[in-house]
């Protein structure tokens, strides 16, 4: 299965996957318009990998077949108070 990796010029470190090259039908309109104009990154055979960066593979294969794109956003980013806070509450 190959896949299409853009990535938004709108929002850092979030990426659109689908299944053919430049091919957004799928893709809600909403969706892509708070995503921008996607930006070309790479195309890949999905079959041929075990393992993606923060990306389940499986969850990526499973959204591309039923729905035609898969979204990776970023991981949460930490709040530095809460780590204050639980730093405090350690010590």
């Amino acid at each position: 299965m190959l896949a299409a990796v853009y990535k938004s010029p709108k929002k850092e470190d979030t990426y659109l996957y689908v299944l053919k090259r430049d091919d957004f039908s799928q893709v809600p309109e909403p969706l892509m318009n708070s995503f921008g104009q996607p930006i070309f990154v790479l195309m890949f055979n999905l079959d041929k990998r075990s393992s993606l960066g923060i990306a389940d593979i499986e969850k990526v294969r499973a959204d591309l077949l039923a729905q035609g794109y898969y979204l990776q956003l970023p991981p949460p980013t930490e709040s530095m108070l809460n780590e204050l806070t639980t730093q405090k509450g350690k010590k």
